[in-house]
Formats: structure tokens, C-alpha cells, sequence
């Protein structure tokens, strides 16, 4: 056990150090450690007080959350069969702990006894809120229930850890397993060239003949964008879209039935009517029916839009290839040929102006104009595998402010998609200011032989994207870590991720980093006009198939009873009826490989994206109007949203920076579905 790095104290993670061995016994050492730190608190004789009791409370687990943070980051960014089964093992142990600790009679009337007399004391703002969103939690996941009811609390949360964890897996050992073999160069017409030289490559490394084809976003989406040969665009379609439901060892249909009706089930058994109604209680929108209203909302004014795109997309697929039975692998392809005729805009032109490292640098020049940070490449810090770049980030007085982690390729241990994630929270304890540990895990195109990695200009929005929840941790400023950085509302996180977006569009921020990788030409002018002109090409349908991800989280979480469903496909496809607007595809379903709302943190919260997007929006608005760089718009977001985490009601903050509530016609009129 001495010999055991993740029991040891440590700053960065010793990831070079840490063997898979290592994690189950640090995981029951440290298990125990914080059952006897709660312990301590429950059987203090003394009064309970904020400090004694809710303080205490926040800080205990220390160890225990700093194995977590390592052990379920590697599961997602690097993981194999080993680390897989040992979650199956340790996810379990870390439900029954938290219920133990919810579930625990004691403690609860301790903390309910703080949180009464909160009235008499002097708290701050973030010590209310602290207390406040602590006793919600211990009332909303069962201190109240009787024993009987409780036990099954404990079986439902166990089960769920168990069951999300085995859907992540299969939707990850389908992706592996996929394999699109092509011996033929002239059935690859259309496709680009580094995209076909990484499938030779890949061909090559599996001693394979010709061309082999993955699910993975860096190749499957310029094939379906670029792909003249229909056939092949179509079997990778179903591929992906199949993702869990083929009849194999993988599929998850039993899994999403299993999943939904345990987090009903829990609904019920706390006194709610649905899942969704559980969770929208502790987000800005407060009720399913505020969701619905919204999302209707949106969908009013797209669809007219969308059914007019989809019309015209046919057609010019018939015009020019004389398609008459236009179907889903259609449509990324031809959006793409229209959008180079209309805009004369191609995709691959732009790339050799978005190579990877000036994007990052350029990334980083917009935060240091914006927040007045530095970011400086070390190469002193372990990490867990030879692509992660690590980077430490500073203030402008040269105070350190957080390690930034980047991994940027995909591998067959890594989840498909893109997000940021922490190792470390920043807090204040014991007259110390913790400093956070942040990452960003992404899926772009590895470097080849002939070329470096080139960005689509979609990539490059995602970048800056989690970029932006990078800059939320990284800003903190908070004394507690569960009130730290990202960790707000569920619909108020994506606003700093969604508003870093918007800087990708500006001319007087391409030109600090979109160069050609071979000429070291700016990105011209004419461009940065048409990148603009067509960002709300399509918008209609992206807009619609975005609402429509919404509607089919709300089709299973808002459910109140079961009884009706035998078959996920057919909750689907209810859910999208009013909705899909081409043919649907008997062997796909999306639910299957829906990881956001299955595997994520997104249940009953998928209409976040839309829903910031509405704040992303008008806040951008405020910086269009004083300058996309200026100070006195980039400190008030800083200090007001990026600073103060979760200490403050999100409408609250925003209202703090933006000196009113957000104009929810903003994004529409962004979006050109109504006029200005």
C-alpha cells in the first residue's frame, strides 16, 4: 500500500506512476478515510455550526474526489478492458457511499439544524448558497424517505452506476469494431487527401489491402461531407446510426429501457412526478412544461425554414445527380456541394489555414486580449499519454492561475466527442488557495506523414468551445470547490463554452492565427465574408435536428409511467414524428449511442445547448457593441460569470454583467430565423 502513488500526496496526477492495480485498493483506503472524516463530523458533542458541520462536510472526501477525478478521466480519455471492469467494480462502492452519506439520519439533522438558524447568522453570499445547496441535496435524494424506501434508493443508484457505465462501453466497442474496408482508390472520389492517406495508413498498420474507414468524427465526417460515391457515404451512415442496436454483445436497447425506468422509479420515490421534473428543479428552467414552451418555440420559427432548405437541397441533388429518393446520407454531402456553389466555399480550402498549433496559439492570444492570461507549453508535468500537451496558465501579474491539459487525437481508448473535464477544483482551505487542474479532450485529425493536423473551420468552433469551459474553471474564484468554475446550473454552463464561439467568426480574431501551415498567408479577407455569409447556412435544419435532440431527452425523462413502452426504437420515432423531416432508417436509432443523456450529465438538460445559446448570444451582443475586445465588457464577464462559478443564482450573474435579462430573440435573429 506505501508503495501505492494515488495514496501518496500529490499536486499534478503521477499518472506515470499509477498502474491499474493501484486503483482499487487506493479507492477503499481512501473510502474509508472519508467515512471516518464523516464520522468525526456526526459525532462531534458540539453545536453544529456552519463551520463544524457544513464546512466540514465540503472538504472531507478530499483524497477520495482527487482518485475520482484520475480514475474516471482515464475511463473516458485512455481507457481498455481492465479499467472498464475495475468501474464496473468502483462505481458501485462510490453509490453506496454517497447514500450513505445522504441516507445518514445523523448528519442530516446536523445540517438541518445549520441551515434553520442560517437566519441568525452573518453569512456571505457564498456560504448561503453553500448551505443552501446542500441541504437540497441531502432533501432531494432521500434524507426524508423512511427505511424500507431509502434501501431502494441504494439499489436503484447502484444499478444506474452499473448500467450507464456497461452503455458507455458498448457504444465505445462499437466504434472500435467498426471497421469500412475500401481496396478500390476510385470508389474514394471526392474525399480528402489527408483523410484518405490516414485510412492507407491505417490499412497498413492492420496489414490490410487498400483503405479502411472508421466511425471515428475526424474520418466519418469529411466522408459524409465529400464522399461522391453514395454507397460508401451509406454504409458508413448505418454504421454509425447502428451503434448499439445491432443484435450483438453490445446492444443497449435493454440498457436505455433499464436506465430510464430506474431514474424514473428514483423520480417517484422521492415525490416527483418524472425524472425531468427531478432535475429542471435545480436548473434555470425550473419546469418540464418551461422546456416544451421553449423548445416549441424555437421549432415554430425553424421548421418553416427547414422544410424550404430540405426542399431546395433536393432539388440541386437532382439537378445535378439526378437523385429522386433523397435520403439521410444525402444530406451532409449535398449541404456541402450547395454551400461551395453558393458561398464558392470550400471546406478543404480553409483547412491548411486552421493548422492545429495556430489555432491553439490563436486561441490563446484571444484569451490573453480578452482576460489578460498567459499560457506557457511546460513539459516538466506527467501525463497519461504522449499526445497530451500540458500547459500552465497565468495572470497578468504573473500569478499562477491554473494547468491546462489538451489532448486532441482520437485513439481506441478514447470516447468519441469533445469536453473538458477537471483533475483538480480551485477552493480556498486552511488559509490556501487551491489552484484548478483542468483538460480538454477532443477528436481531431492526427498529423500524417505529408501533413500536420488541419482544422475544419466546425473544429475550430469546437475547440474554442471547450475551450471556453476550460476558461470557467480556469478563472475561478470561489472559497468552496462544489461552487467552483462549472459547476452552476446545468443550463447556465454552456454560456462561456457557447460565447467563445462567437470570436471564430471575427475578422480581427482569424487574423491572429488563421495562416496557411505552407505560405504563412493570412486567411484573406474574402474568407473571413464568406465563412460569415454562410454561418446560418442551413440554419433551419440545424436548428430543428438540435430541438429535436432536446425533444427526445424530454421523451424519455419526462415520461411519469412506463407502461406504454416496449421498444425503444418506437419511443423514438414518436418523439422525432412532428419533427424528422426525411425518411427514416429501420436499422438506426439514435438512443442507442445518445451518450450526453445515457452516459453524461445531460438527462432532462439536452436543451441547455439551445437554451445558452439564447445567453451566448445576447452577451455577444454586448461585446459587438464596445468592441469584441473590450476591457470593460471582458472584465465584467470575467469577474461576474467566469469568477463567481456557482456563488450567485445564474440570473442574478448575468444580470451583473450584462445590467439585464437576455433577449431572447437574440439568437433567433443571429440565426436568421426572424428578421432584425
Amino acid at each position: 500500500m506505501d508503495q501505492n502513488p494515488l495514496l501518496h500526496t500529490f499536486d499534478h496526477p503521477p499518472f506515470s506512476k499509477i498502474e491499474n492495480s493501484h486503483f482499487k485498493p487506493a479507492f477503499e483506503k481512501s473510502l474509508k478515510e472519508a467515512r471516518t472524516e464523516i464520522h468525526i463530523i456526526v459525532d462531534n458533542i458540539e453545536t453544529p455550526t456552519f463551520s463544524n458541520t457544513i464546512e466540514a462536510l465540503e472538504f472531507s472526501g478530499q483524497k477520495l474526489g482527487r482518485i475520482s477525478s484520475i480514475f474516471f478521466n482515464l475511463n473516458s480519455a485512455e481507457t481498455n478492458t481492465e479499467i472498464q471492469k475495475l468501474a464496473q467494480e468502483i462505481s458501485p462502492l462510490l453509490s453506496e457511499f454517497s447514500n450513505d452519506i445522504l441516507l445518514n439520519a445523523n448528519l442530516f439533522k446536523k445540517i438541518k439544524s445549520v441551515f434553520k438558524d442560517k437566519s441568525n447568522e452573518d453569512y456571505s453570499q457564498e456560504q448561503i448558497m453553500l448551505l443552501e445547496k446542500i441541504y437540497k441535496n441531502f432533501t432531494r435524494n432521500g434524507a426524508n424517505l423512511n427505511q424500507n424506501d431509502q434501501n431502494r434508493l441504494r439499489e436503484i443508484d447502484m444499478e444506474l452506476s452499473r448500467t450507464s457505465l456497461s452503455f458507455g462501453e458498448n457504444v465505445l466497442a462499437e466504434t472500435n469494431n467498426f471497421e469500412l474496408q475500401v481496396k478500390d482508390k476510385s470508389e474514394l472520389d471526392g474525399i480528402p487527401d489527408d483523410i484518405k492517406e490516414s485510412a492507407k495508413n491505417l490499412a497498413e498498420e492492420k496489414q490490410k489491402e487498400g483503405y479502411i474507414f472508421t466511425l471515428d468524427f475526424p474520418t466519418f465526417i469529411p466522408v459524409m461531407k465529400f464522399a461522391e460515391n453514395r454507397e460508401l457515404r451509406k454504409k458508413l451512415l448505418l454504421g454509425f446510426g447502428s451503434k448499439g442496436f445491432k443484435d450483438n454483445d453490445y446492444n443497449n436497447e435493454k440498457n436505455v429501457l433499464n436506465i430510464v425506468k430506474l431514474r424514473l422509479d428514483r423520480a417517484h420515490l422521492l415525490g416527483y412526478k418524472s425524472h425531468a421534473d427531478f432535475v429542471l428543479q435545480e436548473r434555470m428552467a425550473k419546469t418540464v412544461d418551461t422546456v416544451h414552451t421553449f423548445l416549441d418555440n424555437i421549432l415554430e420559427k425553424a421548421i418553416p425554414s427547414a422544410v424550404k432548405e430540405l426542399e431546395e437541397l433536393k432539388a440541386f441533388a437532382y439537378e445535378i445527380d439526378s437523385i429522386k429518393d433523397f435520403k439521410k446520407w444525402d444530406k451532409a454531402y449535398y449541404t456541402e456541394r450547395l454551400k461551395q456553389k453558393k458561398f464558392d466555399l470550400n471546406e478543404e480550402i480553409l483547412k491548411p489555414y486552421f493548422e492545429l498549433n495556430r489555432v491553439i496559439e490563436g486561441m490563446f492570444k484571444v484569451a490573453s486580449k480578452l482576460y489578460h492570461l498567459t499560457f506557457k507549453k511546460v513539459s516538466d508535468l506527467e501525463t497519461y499519454h504522449e499526445d497530451v500537451i500540458t500547459y500552465k496558465v497565468y495572470d497578468e501579474t504573473n500569478k499562477y492561475l491554473a494547468t491546462l491539459y489538451a489532448d486532441f487525437h482520437p485513439r481506441a481508448g478514447k470516447r468519441d466527442g469533445a469536453w473538458m473535464t477537471i483533475y483538480k477544483d480551485q477552493y480556498r482551505f486552511n488559509k490556501k488557495e487551491e489552484r484548478p487542474q483542468v483538460s480538454i479532450v477532443c477528436n481531431f485529425t492526427k498529423p500524417t506523414k505529408t501533413k500536420p493536423s488541419l482544422l475544419t473551420f466546425n473544429e475550430v468552433t469546437t475547440l474554442f468551445h471547450e475551450f471556453g469551459h476550460a476558461l470557467h474553471a480556469i478563472n475561478a474564484n470561489t472559497t468552496y470547490p462544489s461552487l467552483s468554475g462549472a459547476s452552476v446550473y446545468w443550463d447556465f454552463v454552456e454560456l462561456p463554452s457557447q460565447l467563445m464561439e462567437n470570436w471564430c467568426y471575427e475578422s480581427e480574431a482569424l487574423k491572429l492565427f488563421a495562416r496557411h501551415y505552407q505560405t504563412n498567408e493570412i486567411l484573406p479577407t474574402k474568407y473571413i465574408e464568406k465563412i460569415k455569409e454562410s454561418s446560418n447556412f442551413m440554419e433551419g435544419l440545424q436548428t430543428t435536428r438540435q430541438v429535436s435532440f432536446g425533444k427526445l431527452d424530454l421523451a424519455w425523462h419526462a415520461m411519469e409511467s412506463m407502461n406504454s413502452i416496449d421498444k425503444v426504437k418506437d419511443k423514438e420515432d414518436l418523439a422525432f414524428k412532428d419533427i424528422e423531416l426525411l425518411p427514416d432508417i429501420e436499422s438506426t436509432c439514435m438512443s442507442t449511442a445518445f451518450g450526453h443523456i445515457f452516459q453524461g450529465g445531460y438527462s432532462s438538460g439536452y436543451y441547455s445547448y439551445k437554451w445558452a445559446e439564447v445567453l451566448d448570444a445576447d452577451a455577444f451582443e454586448y461585446f459587438k457593441e464596445k468592441g469584441i475586445f473590450n476591457d470593460e465588457v471582458a472584465k465584467k464577464f470575467r469577474d461576474n460569470v467566469l469568477q463567481l462559478g456557482g456563488t450567485v443564482e445564474p440570473m442574478a450573474l448575468y444580470k451583473q454583467f450584462r445590467g439585464k435579462e437576455p433577449n431572447p430573440n437574440a439568437l433567433l435573429k443571429r440565426a436568421g430565423l426572424i428578421k432584425s
